[in-house]
């Protein structure tokens, strides 16, 4: 029986939830309602407790105090999408709760999950009852009236995951949406894998956690290698964000041939990767930035690896940089990124994809950048670094995503400047925001004025069916054309010119005078034109714009303003 629990058991418990979330996203993804592509609730669940488990096994604690601490700080920069950020606030009200505790009892962990759901009612602006929320609440709930009479663990999580799995069961019935489709609540699941993984630690049963990274290259067997066959020693990967969408790379490839083998780039509209092995790693960074601005390097010397590794011993890689970059920061006395000092009273930020849409946003003044929307979410964390990196005192943010702005929000929190966060659910919204900026008005009358711009503006959005579904009453297959409204599903069909025609028609009702089209990185300008030209016949008095937004997902962002 266990009664108490130290660091090291809480720190097993939390690895061993992240471990069977992780292993069971994609189901959890699966429960998603909606048809359409984006970024699922499992996967952003996952990533936002993976990024606790990351700073668990970078440290050493000595208090389930410690660990809460690091797990709390962990998640509230690593989350992604609404789910993460409900998930990461329980974990802030744990940590709160267990505050200069050596080790906790079974009372105080059940005290402590019912303070962390306390926190996440509190910090969403409406709770909906039949969600995370609902099974957090009445699973933690259980675990408080059975700590009046117990005090095992085993006992306690049991009591926990009977409520919550009846919780879960029952958002069917309290979501009309979850009803329609006959599906719990994903992000209810996820919680209830992590009581199931903290169940099987306390049970001395953990479940083991590994991350899976698909981008890896195969290792080379370095062991099996001379001095003969190391030709180049430094194996070079890195990423640059292209200045020009039409820049041509093959000088750029003659140049690293000349300096190396086994050479492969990889590009798309905004950015290219590089793998080359060369003698000199920084002549290829260097050349690099002639094309664009260097995001992402790995050097790695085989060399090295293969004496290690033949004379029986761990090889030094990038893998290892974590610890490194740790022990760095200790002796710079500077771990965390710092403000930029204001030299203005206002300064924005948006998140967008694409390069068209970048530079839309560029045109109207935005300071920063932040790569993400629909089936990529950005973490608190992405958002944070943006903010700090402009020059201003208050800082307005535009998520352009309505599964980023909770995410945005927590960024008020970790920097002294003052967060704004503008509820832009689209991309056409944050444009139209931006559109009325007027930095005489003071912050409270801009955020007003703004967050009214946000509502004058009405968006379509032409994307694909990921998935067969079945909503309302209607039959949805996998590669259909998928038509939302103000991110209402309103049509699915294989047609695309009568999926034109009903957005046409659900549009009228707005009467707008100012249509833009945004046409997507798989849409080609003629087809776009197209479209652009549809909607024009059919508002012949609306003034109607084409732009080459870029934007993945989304074959067309159409609004009506």
């Amino acid at each position: 029986m266990v009664q108490t629990i130290d660091a090291a058991l809480l720190k097993s418990m939390i690895i061993s939830g992240a471990a069977l979330l992780e292993s069971q996203k994609q189901q959890i993804n699966e429960l998603n309602v909606f048809p359409v592509p984006d970024g699922d609730t499992g996967t952003n669940m996952s990533l936002t407790l993976n990024a606790g488990v990351t700073a668990l096994k970078a440290g050493r604690f000595d208090s389930v105090t410690a660990v809460a601490d690091c797990v709390a700080s962990a998640l509230l920069r690593g989350a992604r999408g609404n789910s993460g950020v409900i998930l990461s606030l329980l974990f802030r009200g744990v940590g709160k709760s267990l505050k200069e505790k050596v080790t906790c009892t079974a009372p105080e962990f059940a005290a402590a999950l019912q303070r962390g759901v306390e926190v996440a009612y509190k910090a969403v602006m409406r709770p909906t009852e039949g969600t995370i929320l609902t099974v957090s609440r009445l699973a933690a709930e259980a675990g408080v009236t059975y700590a009046k009479q117990g005090e095992d663990f085993e006992a306690l999580l049991d009591a926990m995951i009977a409520a919550g799995d009846e919780a879960l069961a029952h958002t069917v019935e309290q979501n009309p949406v979850l009803k329609k489709a006959g599906v719990v609540d994903a992000g209810g699941k996820g919680f209830q894998c992590v009581l199931r993984g903290m169940l099987s630690a306390v049970l001395g049963q953990p479940i083991e956690h590994v991350f899976v990274d698909d981008s890896k290259e195969t290792g080379a067997d370095f062991a099996g290698m001379g001095d003969e066959e190391i030709t180049f020693a430094f194996d070079t990967v890195f990423i640059v964000r292209k200045s020009d969408p039409d820049v041509d790379l093959e000088p750029f490839r003659e140049y690293l041939s000349s300096i190396g083998d086994s050479l492969v780039i990889g590009e798309d509209d905004d950015a290219f990767k590089v793998h080359v092995h060369t003698n000199t790693p920084g002549d290829a960074l260097n050349a690099a930035q002639q094309y664009g601005t260097l995001e992402l390097a790995k050097i790695e010397n085989m060399a090295t690896q293969r004496d290690d590794l033949a004379a029986g011993r761990k090889a030094q890689s990038t893998d290892d940089l974590a610890e490194v970059e740790k022990e760095l920061e200790a002796m710079e006395g500077q771990s965390e990124p710092v403000d930029v000092p204001p030299e203005k009273p206002y300064g924005l930020v948006a998140v967008c994809a694409g390069h068209g849409m970048e530079a839309v946003f560029k045109n109207l003044g935005v300071d920063a950048l932040v790569t993400g929307g629909q089936t990529m979410n950005p973490s608190t964390e992405d958002i944070l670094r943006a903010v700090q990196s402009v020059p201003a005192e208050t800082v307005f943010v535009l998520p352009n995503n309505k599964n980023i702005i909770m995410a945005a929000q927590q960024c008020d929190r970790l920097t002294e400047k003052n967060v704004v966060v503008i509820p832009s659910k689209t991309v056409p919204q944050g444009i139209s925001a931006l559109v009325c900026f007027d930095d005489t008005l003071d912050a409270g009358d801009l955020t007003e004025a703004m967050t009214d711009a946000c509502g004058t503006v009405h968006t379509a959005l032409v994307t694909y069916a990921a998935r067969d579904s079945e909503f309302d009453g209607a039959e949805i297959r996998a590669g259909e054309y998928l038509a939302l409204l103000e991110n209402q599903l309103l049509a699915s069909t294989s047609d695309l010119t009568d999926l034109i025609g009903r957005i046409s028609d659900a549009v009228r009702d707005f009467d707008p005078e100012i249509l833009t089209v945004f046409y997507g990185e798989d849409v080609s300008a003629e087809d776009a034109q197209s479209v652009a030209d549809k909607l024009s016949a059919a508002f012949p008095d609306a003034d109607t714009q084409l732009i080459a937004g870029g934007q993945p997902v989304y074959y067309y962002m159409i609004s009506a303003e």
